[in-house]
């Protein structure tokens, strides 16, 4: 079982900065759609979680297929 780590606990990668919530904006098959995720405030990375990556994003990238 995976340990529960807080957002406010997540680093990036590259820089070793704490994330921070900000919008992100994703383009798939020519459509746009926004979300709240943590971006490193530096580079600019983000932090998409599992529950993000499977709920949200695969709905919207199941619903833009079926069209």
């Amino acid at each position: 079982m995976a340990e529960f780590v807080s957002y406010e606990d997540i680093l990036c990668s590259r820089c070793r900065v704490r994330m921070e919530l900000a919008r992100a904006d994703f383009t798939y098959l020519g459509h746009n759609f926004h979300t709240e995720v943590m971006r490193c405030p530096k580079c600019g990375a983000v932090y998409i979680p599992e529950e993000l990556a499977e709920g949200k994003i695969a709905d919207a990238e199941t619903a833009l297929e079926d069209k």
